[in-house]
């Protein structure tokens, strides 16, 4: 049985200002309210027939919950590597080799990606399985149709009996002529980022062509604890691996690796474009998501999902509305943003990396408004869930509720509000926030103090093994 594992790594810059460093785009719900990361999973969960697959996710710390809550909404279970600091695609698929059994087939995808066609999806693994059981790494490559230079690409060579053909070689993604050129060859695939191999076939690759990378990774495991469904690599050793993908560690440099081609329908989700294709067009090329109108306008996307945007006279534009960030960028310039997230990092912005709706294992909160010593916040508590046993220095909070019951602990005192009632937690008392309830629980926060930073939280008790005390919030 072929098990998944999911890389779930990646910054989100692509994809600015919906997707950020805190919440890269494989968990921004950018489908009929799914996830990348949960469509990923629902797809790959298709691979086990009349079995149950057990799914591998390879993720960053600070995105553990959000990766768990998506395994929840796929309906998938499975553990999850927390890499200590990023380290890109030969890290983590050394981690997860490390952590399985050396003759399982592992079918590592990446989280981000749009393959619409389940089923085509599964014939396509089905169709590498045989190369990868004699011992081949196998890679899925799209066939072309269109020259992208926003893609690697893979030539074809000659073919092997188990059906895939020899990988003659990795090209990077090329300039417009050069994409051109390789698409008229008529061998060429673009570079999917999708692998099928057992675990210690690339554990004996990267024995061979990363040697320190698998050194260190093996050190990190050898010192893993695990936390529920968590495993976490040691810290030291993790981080002093060096960050390498798997395509320059590995692939360009090992002699048996295979091709697979797949001719359906596919997308890295990698820029606006690749979004707003996602969606049909009007008779005037335009693209609406959410409360968008265009008016006298040509090839314009807009992705408007939180109030009314009007564009009118626009042509070949890209507007993305969020709550607190816009960017309207020419259609030509798409690939670019990445850039603008730079320039506002440099320039101190908050925003390029954070967004005002922050996401918690208990629920989330909106950060509505702030101002001198005061600070306002919408929270959403799951059914169920619970805050941290926890209190503050420098603040005092008021609390409203607006929807569902809230069950408030308040110094030595534990009672009910329902909805329109309110209470008032005073600076330094230890306090507790619960839904008791089978639905969601939302109130409004009012923060007022000398200090409101996220990091003057002192933890008592917290359900979900967060580190007490902890500089981050609730």
């Amino acid at each position: 049985m072929i098990q998944p594992v999911i890389l779930c790594g990646g910054s989100g810059t692509r994809l600015w200002p919906l997707s950020r460093k805190a919440f890269p785009k494989q968990f921004v719900p950018l489908l009929d309210n799914k996830s990348l990361l949960q469509l990923t999973l629902e797809r790959v969960a298709q691979l086990g027939s009349h079995a149950a697959v057990n799914v591998m996710c390879v993720a960053a710390d600070d995105h553990r919950f959000m990766v768990t809550e998506a395994m929840q909404a796929a309906k998938v279970s499975g553990t999850v590597i927390l890499e200590p600091a990023a380290r890109n695609t030969a890290a983590a698929m050394a981690l997860a080799a490390l952590a399985a059994q050396p003759e399982q087939l592992l079918l590592f995808c990446p989280a981000d990606h749009h393959i619409p066609d389940a089923q085509a999806f599964a014939a396509m693994v089905a169709q590498g399985q045989a190369a990868a059981g004699q011992g081949a790494i196998v890679t899925f490559g799209v066939v072309p149709s269109f020259p992208s230079t926003a893609y690697g690409y893979i030539q074809q060579g000659e073919a092997r009996p188990d059906g895939s053909h020899m990988v003659a070689r990795f090209i990077e993604k090329p300039a417009a002529d050069q994409a051109q050129a390789l698409i008229l060859q008529g061998d060429m695939l673009w570079n999917a980022g999708i692998f099928l191999c057992k675990a210690d076939t690339l554990l004996k690759a990267l024995q061979q062509h990363a040697p320190d990378i698998l050194a260190h990774c093996q050190q990190a495991m050898a010192g893993a604890t695990q936390d529920q469904a968590f495993i976490r690599p040691e810290l030291q050793a993790f981080n002093a691996c060096r960050a390498e993908s798997i395509d320059f560690a590995v692939m360009e440099h090992h002699a048996d690796v295979a091709v697979v081609p797949f001719s359906g329908a596919w997308s890295d989700v990698g820029s606006w474009n690749a979004v707003a294709e996602l969606s049909k067009p009007d008779a005037h090329g335009n693209r609406t998501h959410g409360q968008a109108h265009t008016l006298h306008a040509r090839n314009t996307f807009v992705h408007a999902p939180h109030r009314p945007v009007v564009v009118l006279g626009t042509q070949d534009l890209l507007v993305i509305d969020t709550p607190d960030a816009v960017l309207v960028v020419a259609a030509s310039h798409a690939e670019y943003v990445k850039d603008v997230v730079n320039h506002l990092t440099q320039q101190g912005v908050a925003q390029a990396s954070v967004h005002r709706h922050t996401a918690r294992p208990w629920g989330a909160y909106d950060s509505v408004d702030a101002g001198e010593r005061f600070q306002v916040k919408r929270i959403s508590v799951k059914p169920g869930a619970q805050l941290s046993l926890q209190m503050h220095h420098h603040r005092a909070e008021h609390w409203i509720v607006v929807k569902g019951t809230a069950e408030v602990t308040c110094g030595d005192k534990t009672f009910l509000l329902s909805e329109n009632q309110s209470t008032y937690i005073p600076l330094g008392t230890v306090h507790r926030l619960k839904n008791p309830g089978k639905t969601p629980l939302e109130l409004v926060e009012v923060q007022s103090g000398s200090y409101l930073g996220e990091d003057d939280i002192v933890r008592f008790e917290d359900v979900y093994g967060r580190v007490i005390p902890m500089k981050a919030g609730a």
